[in-house]
């Protein structure tokens, strides 16, 4: 691997020491933003134009390259675009509709599902009916290849392939009809599952051919007081899901890391899954329940690379200057010690965080993730 002519580790080196829980030169970065927060940034820094992805799971988490390497980012993100065939586009009255036959709203930040294609289903056969986006679709690693092909020598690259079962399952269905239906364990819910397995492992293998370091995984099972479904139920229906996913990815790289992402509150399953072959534990959500991040690394961190824990809900978004600051050094000084932290919002940083906090946050990031942690 090279290094920078200053004799510096570049930013891949920086990351891959890290997760095998050395200590690197500082800890690595890897923040993404909304659009609105990249519009701003991009001003601010002056550049013109920047990556803005079509890819309805991913797109945050594999736009805005240009900005946030200007900024101090160490990881890019890749993932699955939608194909050339079935972009994304709008419908009329405001609607959003892509490949996955979701139509959505535009609401505040985000866009919302307003119509789920299979909030009707009952029945196998409507599973097996339903045209299940082809992974392998024309198109849609074209933005992959390039990004790859420009960042990954001297950039750590990570394979986005969040909403891997349970979101992208429910997606389909609605939340309500998925959980009820998944308590009664109805015939289709398991056909779903195995569907949209099937996608995301056809996705994973691609973007592991295509040069990833690290696949992302990921499904938001929390909430702020616990999980959606109980661990029982996750360890019964998702665990060994999840297990064919990473190992299926594993066999084109069998050195490749594996991520996973959850919002709120999943103490209770991390340990499952590292057995299940995760690496790096993600959003860390520091005001969830039983997510505190001294606790969290000293019972998982020397099997698992923390990644994220700052807190987006309070501290980056509505503290002061000084209080943001603060909060970079609770999660440097509470995980950082021997390596195994990327640092990290534990969410996208929104428009709620200004201009002004971004800047403030890589510098003094940059500054004071220095090792030794102080």
């Amino acid at each position: 691997m090279k290094t920078t002519q200053s004799g510096d580790l570049s930013p891949r080196e920086r990351v891959m020491k890290s997760i095998r829980h050395e200590e690197p030169d500082r800890v690595p970065l890897f923040f993404t933003i909304t659009p609105q927060v990249a519009e701003q940034a991009a001003k601010r820094l002056g550049i013109p134009r920047y990556t803005l992805a079509d890819s309805p799971l991913s797109q945050n988490r594999i736009s805005y390259s240009e900005i946030l390497t200007e900024l101090g980012n160490d990881i890019v993100g890749i993932g699955a675009c939608a194909p050339t065939a079935f972009p994304t586009r709008e419908v009329g009255q405001g609607l959003i509709f892509n490949e996955w036959q979701t139509k959505y709203r535009s609401v505040g930040l985000y866009s919302e599902m307003v119509e789920n294609p299979l909030a009707g289903a009952e029945k196998v056969s409507d599973v097996e009916n339903f045209p299940f986006p082809d992974p392998l679709a024309p198109g849609r690693y074209t933005l992959a290849k390039e990004v790859a092909e420009r960042y990954g020598e001297r950039y750590a690259i990570c394979g986005d392939l969040e909403c891997t079962i349970f979101e992208a399952s429910w997606y389909l269905t609605g939340l309500e009809k998925f959980l009820l239906d998944l308590t009664l364990e109805k015939e289709y819910i398991f056909a779903l599952l195995d569907r949209v397995m099937a996608y995301s492992i056809g996705v994973g293998v691609e973007l592991a051919k295509i040069g990833a370091d690290i696949i992302w995984l990921g499904d938001d099972m929390g909430s702020q007081q616990g999980m959606l479904i109980s661990p029982e139920m996750w360890r019964t229906h998702f665990k060994e899901r999840m297990r064919t996913v990473i190992s299926s990815i594993r066999k084109v790289n069998p050195e490749v890391k594996i991520a996973y992402h959850c919002c709120g509150s999943y103490e209770p399953i991390m340990g499952d899954l590292i057995e299940v072959g995760v690496d790096i534990l993600n959003a860390l959500q520091p005001t969830a329940r039983d997510m505190d991040t001294a606790m969290i690394k000293a019972r998982y961190g020397r099997k698992a690379t923390l990644f994220g824990a700052l807190d987006t809900q309070d501290a980056l978004p509505f503290g002061t200057m000084a209080q943001v600051e603060a909060e970079i050094l609770r999660v440097l000084r509470a995980a950082g010690k021997g390596g195994g932290l990327i640092l990290a919002g534990a969410h996208n940083l929104q428009p709620d965080v200004s201009t002004d906090k971004l800047l403030r946050i890589f510098e003094f990031s940059k500054e004071h993730g220095t090792y030794p942690i102080r």
